[in-house]
């Protein structure tokens, strides 16, 4: 059981903004920035000021029709981060026990933190290909457990974990009493041919996060939404109203049109996400010094050095080889890396290739 002074921080958002800059960005996990003309956005599209006092109904329409859910399920929210932020507070009060996948996103470790719950741990092994298993959920679930926080795909690995699996957690979770929320960002790039898929269903006790940013190169928007048993949702929106308040009406209207342009977005994203998977598997798929599994999804890989540490081999490799990935200390594991597929390809293999050259004996 952690149960450490409050969090007023994320040492791994600090680290993201302020830390990963350099010529070659393995450290991003999102698809490369598109632009207004990948959009296809005209003045005519934008206006400053909507009717939005609890969501904006065009951008709450597309995103309750896409995943086939009621409107009153839907929240948006500031991208996935504060969507993430906004279900927690509403889930978890001070002194609540909530059980966290490990490896997690330091994000969802600090906001706990910060909502001052008393977080329990249960392990994803690599040996198991990081593989979510229900059994040991259930097992690490106590009388006093009030959430179960997850990520699908797994943030750092890329595992994919199917709907049933989260299901039976979900079951397990149900008999202590327990809700269970799953960071689904990384599920958008398993969609294909505009079929959504989510674990989320209005009856169950499950809550989702996700957003537009990570898959589709549109960070900016911040474009995030949670969806949650409509009392719940309700919960969620008057809640916001101590945080967030409204969106800016511009970023919405932006959204919607994002929203009828996906098919386009994925083809883009999956266009170098193909080409820099293929490169990854090329350059350091075999690696001697890599104990790692590459899925055939997600934007990243989670490697582990066979020798040495992974806080010092990123150093050097900032340093001297200009490229920049992120250490696995803020995933609790500090002999791995995480490293992003989603940039520009040629950047991409150049880093790769440095990354190979920063290993070399």
């Amino acid at each position: 059981m952690i149960e450490a002074p409050r969090a007023m921080q994320s040492d791994y958002m600090r680290f993201a903004k302020l830390e990963t800059g350099a010529k070659y960005n393995l450290a991003s996990s999102g698809v490369a920035d598109c632009t207004l003309a990948d959009l296809g956005v005209s003045m005519a599209d934008l206006e400053l000021h909507g009717v939005n006092a609890y969501g904006y109904a065009p951008l709450i329409e597309r995103i309750a029709r896409r995943f086939g859910v009621p409107a009153a399920c839907v929240v948006t929210a500031s991208g996935c981060s504060f969507a993430n932020h906004l279900a927690l507070a509403a889930l978890v009060s001070p002194g609540d026990e909530v059980l966290v996948e490990e490896p997690a996103y330091e994000l969802l470790v600090s906001t706990l933190g910060y909502l001052q719950a008393k977080i329990r741990r249960f392990p994803r092994h690599r040996e198991a290909d990081w593989r979510l298993d229900p059994e040991a959920v259930a097992a690490a679930l106590t009388p006093r457990t009030r959430l179960v926080v997850l990520t699908n795909l797994h943030n750092p690995s890329g595992a994919l974990t199917a709907p049933s699996a989260i299901h039976a957690i979900a079951e397990a979770a149900a008999r202590v009493g327990a809700m269970v929320l799953v960071d689904e960002v990384y599920l958008e790039l398993m969609f294909e041919d505009g079929e959504a898929m989510t674990a989320f269903s209005p009856d169950r006790n499950i809550v989702v996060t996700s957003s537009l940013t990570k898959a589709y190169g549109l960070s900016g928007l911040r474009c995030g939404w949670i969806l949650a048993p409509a009392d719940l949702a309700e919960a969620m929106r008057r809640l916001n109203d101590l945080y967030a308040v409204v969106p800016p009406h511009i970023a919405e209207r932006l959204s919607v049109i994002a929203f009828d342009k996906l098919g386009a977005l994925r083809a883009r994203a999956a266009l170098m996400l193909d080409e820099n998977r293929a490169a990854y598997r090329q350059v350091l798929g075999e690696h001697p010094r890599l104990d790692q599994v590459v899925f055939d999804q997600g934007t990243t890989v989670f490697p582990r050095l066979s020798r040495g540490g992974g806080e010092d081999f990123c150093a050097l490799l900032k340093s001297r080889f200009e490229t920049s990935v992120v250490p696995g200390r803020f995933f609790g594991r500090p002999d791995h890396f995480r490293v992003g597929l989603g940039g520009d390809p040629a950047m991409t293999r150049s880093g790769l290739e440095r990354l190979a050259s920063a290993l070399a004996p």
